[in-house]
């Protein structure tokens, strides 16, 4: 798969609010897929799975078993690669824009 299709999983599991609240339930904690459904009590189960399933193919979340159970942990490294290759660098050059607008200003 290349960079580009991976960059695509990512930002289409970005793309819905469920999931992003998802991610965030999961940022300090693992949790089993029973407790993240009781966190979405106004999601069915089978929905919840769904939006689960694009994560784990995002690479976003790991899913681990534990006997019966499945722990659901947090992947952040493909969000980082994000940053690093567009957050990070488009932020750099619109402040530096913006501090030559500003000292441009200044100097008139």
């Amino acid at each position: 798969m290349s960079i580009h299709e991976e960059y695509d999983k990512v930002f289409k599991a970005l793309a819905s609010h469920v999931r992003r609240q998802m991610l965030d339930t999961l940022k300090d904690q693992p949790l089993t897929t029973g407790t993240l459904c009781g966190n979405f009590a106004n999601i069915d189960r089978c929905t919840v799975m769904q939006h689960l399933k694009v994560l784990e193919d995002a690479g976003l979340v790991i899913p681990e078993r534990r006997g019966r159970e499945r722990w659901n942990h947090l992947n952040a490294m493909p969000i980082q690669d994000i940053h690093d290759r567009w957050i990070g660098p488009h932020a750099a050059a619109a402040t530096a824009r913006l501090a030559r607008f500003k000292q441009s200003i200044e100097v008139q």
